[in-house]
Parts: structure tokens; sequence; C-alpha cells
């Protein structure tokens, strides 16, 4: 997150790094537990996604600044949910689908991620998993997934966490694709079987 002179001290920035919003800027109001997933690690995550990421559907949990969702409808996915318990973040990320003209592209639900994939009625191709770190709230969710119609067949599941942590249990049909450490963080994606 950059600070630039033109904005009130009070307002992080977040930064598109590619597909057609590449470069565009998008202010975001801080909040506790928000960390946007770095441009590093976002460039990284959408290499490995790149062959897939075309016509996807995807659910992005904890969505906060809504880096990995807009990320992955800039380079080409058809729909993507954002959620999140923050009305204020939801908010602030339909306001960029607005100002991207990207509303027919995005859909913006504010709850728990457990709440959306108990009535997702659509199951998503790719789905991310960026929580606020140290609340355990990956086990939960992936609990949830192991017997739910959320995803679709070999569908993406991307799961950043600290490195310090050890995953919870996951479901058994998942295999790990890759994954990679960056400072504290550790990030992974697994294919669903």
């Amino acid at each position: 997150m950059q600070r630039s002179r033109n904005r009130p001290a009070s307002q992080s920035e977040l930064r598109i790094i590619g597909g057609q919003w590449r470069s565009r800027k998008l202010q975001f109001t801080p909040a506790p537990g928000l960390r946007p997933t770095s441009d590093r690690v976002r460039e990284t995550l959408f290499n490995w996604l790149a062959p897939v990421i075309c016509d996807a559907r995807c659910a992005d949990l904890f969505a906060g600044s809504g880096a990995l969702g807009l990320e992955a409808l800039s380079r080409g996915a058809r729909h993507c949910d954002f959620v999140d318990t923050s009305s204020s973040a939801v908010k602030q990320i339909s306001q960029h689908l607005l100002m991207l003209d990207a509303t027919g592209y995005g859909s913006c639900h504010t709850g728990s991620a457990e709440q959306y994939l108990a009535k997702a009625e659509t199951a998503v191709d790719i789905l991310f998993i960026d929580p606020p770190f140290g609340l355990g709230l990956i086990a939960p969710v992936c609990q949830l997934l192991s017997h739910s119609a959320a995803l679709a067949p070999q569908a993406w599941v991307y799961i950043e966490s600290p490195r310090a942590e050890t995953l919870p249990e996951l479901p058994r049909n998942w295999r790990l694709h890759r994954d990679k450490t960056a400072g504290d963080v550790a990030y992974r994606l697994f294919q669903a079987a």
C-alpha cells in the first residue's frame, strides 16, 4: 500500500497489476485486520491462474479491499462475488465496480464467508480465501467446503495465511498445485479433484 500526497492520510491505495485495468489505482479506507494481498504475491498467483482465469466464476471471501476479485475481473474472469462482514468494505468495492464500469461482472455480499457458502446458488471455479490473520477463520470455511456444492468440478482454491501458521485440515479431494512464501505470508493454490 502506498500513500500519495494528493489524498488524505486516512486513505490507502490499491493498484491493479494486470489485465484490462492494469495500473489503475483505487483508494480505500484502511481498517483493522485489512491486509490487501501484495503486488508481488498477486502477480505470482495470477501467473499460476493464467490458464484458467478467462471466463471463470470467482468468489473473493474476506474481500476487504477487493484486491483479489478485482484483479481476477481485470484479467478476464466472467464474474466475481465479493464477500465481507464489513458493510464499509463492501460499499467501497461496489464503488470500485461502478468506477470501472464493471457492475455487471461483480456482486457484493455483506456477511460472513460461511453465510455466503451456505446460500451459494452457483458453484465457483476459483475461490479466494484470504482472511484477517490470527482469527482462526480458515478452518470453518474449509470444513464447510468439504461438504458444500459451492465449488465447481476441478475448482481452484487459493489460501493466504501467516507463514508460521499450520493450515487446518483441508478437504481430502484438494490437491496442492503450488505454494510459496513472501515475508511472513504463505500462499497456496489447491485444486479440488
